[in-house]
């Protein structure tokens, strides 16, 4: 399922690297959404892409950790806690490209040059997924420093909180934000006894 979502990820990106008025309709207008009841860009502009740059680094990222979400669903499919784990991941990533962006939403509702695009949101909360699950495997910061994950993921999660108030770097970190936060809890969503899980990793070692 991760490489079928690369695949239709890539493809529209391109597409709308070469079609202004593609890109136009898909990307997400917290105005045209909210005003014009415009509800599809909500989802469509999470397989947008400002450029190749921001494209190739999300659907990395998203093939590194959204391969070990499928393995951890399987896993819960056979331990009967979940059905058909490839519609859940489907389901998941879809809903985090969503709810990655309903902050940001609410808080430029009014704004007419409110934009934004990228798979971000639901690739945090791909990340955060397998956090919940492994806390304390290693993630490289910059290919090349190892950190544990829960340790990391705090961070980036002040970090995002921090950059979404004050930054002006044409970066949505409220998405990053809502979709790390969103990643975290969906196993939760799954099936709460799964909070014994994380608990056992996070003191167990």
């Amino acid at each position: 399922m991760t490489i079928a979502i690369i695949i239709v990820t890539v493809l529209v990106s391109i597409a709308a690297f070469q079609n202004h008025t593609l890109f136009s309709k898909l990307h997400f207008n917290a105005y045209l959404i909210y005003h014009h009841r415009e509800w599809y860009r909500l989802l469509t502009h999470g397989f947008l892409h400002v450029d190749y740059t921001h494209l190739v680094v999300n659907m990395i990222v998203l093939f590194m950790f959204g391969t070990a979400a499928e393995q951890w669903l399987r896993a819960l499919e056979q331990d009967a806690m979940i059905r058909f784990p490839g519609l859940v991941y489907a389901g998941f990533y879809l809903s985090a490209i969503v709810i990655s962006s309903l902050l940001s939403l609410v808080k430029n509702k009014d704004n007419e040059w409110y934009n934004s695009v990228g798979a971000s949101g639901a690739v945090s909360a791909i990340l955060f997924f397998n956090i919940f699950f492994n806390p304390w495997e290693k993630l490289y910061v910059y290919a090349l420093i190892p950190v544990p994950g829960i340790i990391l993921g705090v961070a980036y999660l002040f970090y995002s909180q921090y950059m979404g108030k004050k930054s002006r770097d044409n970066i949505n970190h409220d998405a990053h934000f809502i979709g790390a936060v969103f990643g975290l809890l969906f196993p939760l969503l799954l099936n709460p006894k799964l909070i014994n899980h994380f608990i056992f990793e996070l003191m167990g070692r």
